[in-house]
């Protein structure tokens, strides 16, 4: 009778792996002394898998976290690499966001997470400080864990971001 049981479903980023990422850029921001952050890690499905939100955090950053994972993954570029893509297209800017129900913000803190052979198998948000710092303590998470990002660094601008 094995039909009976539910069959597990294949898992691109698992919550162990989730887990470090988070907990990586939670350290990364910590060590930069980055405002209090909310971390979300999505699966290749846009499924949230870990979460952290730092005690001090704004009650809207893990809304904003998940929208920056989850435009990365609808477009399949980083956050920072759709707000320059599109600065000069609000139109359809407002468009992403209305088919993603809202769950779409062009902003740095959104990379994506790569495996060995570079295909995607999630996104990490994060929101806090400065979007470029957010960039920076989401790729740091992503490196820690041992993972490949995309972009594959922060911005050059993140230790000026927001001065």
């Amino acid at each position: 009778m094995s039909e009976y049981y539910v069959m597990k479903l294949k898992v691109s980023l698992p919550l162990e792996a989730a887990e470090r990422i988070a907990s990586g850029a939670l350290a990364a921001g910590r060590a930069e002394k980055l405002l209090p952050l909310a971390v979300a890690v999505l699966d290749a499905g846009g499924a949230l898998v870990a979460f952290k939100r730092e005690d001090g955090c704004g009650v809207m950053r893990g809304d904003i976290a998940i929208g920056k994972a989850w435009g990365a993954l609808g477009m399949g570029i980083s956050s920072r690499h759709i707000r320059n893509r599109l600065a000069d297209r609000p139109s359809f800017q407002a468009s992403l966001a209305s088919v993603s129900d809202g769950r779409f913000v062009p902003v740095p803190g959104g990379v994506l997470v790569l495996d060995a052979a570079r295909e995607v198998i999630g996104a990490v948000g994060i929101s806090g400080d400065a979007s470029d710092k957010d960039e920076y303590a989401a790729v740091s998470g992503v490196h820690a864990a041992g993972f490949a990002s995309h972009p594959e660094a922060p911005s050059e601008t993140w230790r000026n971001a927001g001065l």
